[in-house]
């Protein structure tokens, strides 16, 4: 079909909108329009939302702070977390996983962070495999270093209290 490899934005994770966009060949897009259900039934993005999206390309565009902020707190939580011993997974992205095993124990886990102030969701079975449960934490871009610093603490301290670490 000589269909190119799609790239696929998810505008709810790196815009802060919702949705997503698919980019590739037209043989790609008139496949996707005539066989993915999810299209087949929905309603486009109120105007609204396409206008968000745009706004927040532009200041990706315009303001590249951002994504070099974004990077570097990834980069700074991603290590914490390593070194605390937690399994963080082979994740080369700013949505950093934090494996945890049983799902009872991540859900007890994203509770217990919490109440420490910190929101970070359990995604477990059978969104993830038996016993893969993890939290996912999501990176963001205007976090200070006193945030993540905060939000380190918290995990270390929840950690070792639900014997996740040592």
């Amino acid at each position: 079909m000589g269909m190119h490899s799609p790239q696929q934005p998810k505008f709810s994770k790196a815009f802060g909108v919702v949705g997503g966009h698919v980019s590739g060949s037209l043989s790609l897009r008139n496949f996707a329009l005539n066989k993915s259900r999810t299209w087949l039934l929905s309603g486009s993005h109120p105007p609204p939302v396409a206008a968000a999206c745009i706004a927040a390309i532009d200041i990706l565009e315009t303001e590249p702070k951002h994504v070099k902020n974004l990077w570097a707190n990834t980069k700074q939580l991603k290590s914490a977390m390593d070194d605390l011993g937690f399994n963080t997974g082979f994740s080369e992205t700013p949505i950093i996983p934090i494996i945890v095993g049983e799902s009872e124990k991540a859900k007890r886990m994203s509770n217990r962070l919490f109440d420490e102030g910190v929101f970070a969701l359990p995604i477990v079975f059978p969104m993830v495999a038996r016993d893969q449960a993890r939290l996912r934490l999501i990176m963001n871009a205007a976090l200070t270093k006193d945030d993540l610093d905060e939000a380190i603490a918290a995990f270390e301290k929840v950690g070792k209290e639900l014997k996740v670490i040592k």
